[in-house]
C-alpha cells in the first residue's frame, strides 16, 4: 500500500520523508515474505519480525513527532507488538 497509492504519498510528503517511502514499502514487503518464508527457516522469521517491529517503532515515532492523533498511531503500535511477539517467540521457543 505505500508503493501505490495516493494517499500514501502525501502522507509520506507530510512526514517530510517523501525520499523514503519507496525504502518503507520494499521493507515492509521483505519483511512480510520473510516471515513467511520463515515458517520454514527460523532465523529468517526472527529477523523479519525484528525488522518489522523496529520499521513499526519507527513509525509511531514519526507519527508522534508530526502530532498525529492517538488512534492513528495504534496501528502501528500493535503491528509493533505483533512482530515482537513473534520475535521473542522466535527467540525463546515460547509463548510465555
Amino acid at each position: 500500500m505505500v508503493l501505490s497509492t495516493d494517499h500514501m504519498v502525501e502522507e509520506f510528503e507530510r512526514y517530510g520523508l517523501g525520499p523514503f517511502r519507496t525504502l518503507t514499502g520494499l521493507l515492509e514487503l521483505l519483511g512480510g515474505l520473510g516471515s513467511l518464508i520463515g515458517i520454514l527457516f527460523p532465523i529468517l522469521l526472527t529477523l523479519s519480525s525484528l525488522g518489522l517491529s523496529v520499521l513499526m517503532l519507527l513509525g509511531m515515532g514519526v507519527r508522534i513527532k508530526v502530532r498525529d492523533p492517538w488512534y492513528e498511531i495504534i496501528p502501528a503500535f500493535l503491528l509493533m507488538l505483533v512482530n515482537a511477539y513473534i520475535f521473542n517467540f522466535s527467540i525463546l521457543g515460547s509463548v510465555f
